[in-house]
């Protein structure tokens, strides 16, 4: 008895069963190939907004603290920061730079926050449904000047 020879009609019928294999496989691939792409890209935006957050929240903070009492300057009695006025210049550094953020005065009027929210709006991730993600900066400043503290 004789034993058939594998011909090129049965090799082809026996590898016709992976017909698109490599189309699904090179789908899944390209799409999760996709999705870690956009989440580094989208992670690196967000890490950038929050850096910017921070700095204009520091830089915030800075402007209030320049904010001297000009009374006790002018008359020779110290140079010391005017809280109100300390406020309000970091109020008006958020409005220039175009955030939205909070000022909060310690209670003995000697520390500043400033807290800047702000938003990251996503490129890739807005395809499933996440368009934009909230970011918040901190910085603070105290309140003094020259090379001795307070009392």
């Amino acid at each position: 008895m004789a034993v058939p020879q594998p011909g090129p009609a049965r090799s082809r019928q026996r590898l016709r069963g992976d017909e698109g294999g490599i189309a699904v496989y090179t789908a899944i691939v390209t799409v999760a190939l996709l999705g870690i792409i956009g989440l580094a890209i989208d992670g690196g935006g967000k890490l950038r907004a929050t850096e910017r957050a921070d700095a204009v929240a520091m830089e915030a903070a800075r402007a209030a603290g320049q904010a001297i009492d000009p009374a006790s300057a002018v008359t020779g009695e110290g140079i010391r920061v005017d809280p109100g006025a300390a406020q309000a210049a970091a109020y008006a550094y958020l409005a220039r730079a175009g955030t939205q953020g909070s000022v909060g005065l310690s209670a003995d009027g000697t520390r500043l926050t400033v807290t800047v929210s702000d938003a990251y709006d996503t490129k890739f991730l807005s395809v499933v449904g996440i368009g934009s993600m909230s970011v918040t900066g901190h910085g603070s400043a105290r309140l003094l000047h020259g090379v001795t503290q307070p009392e």
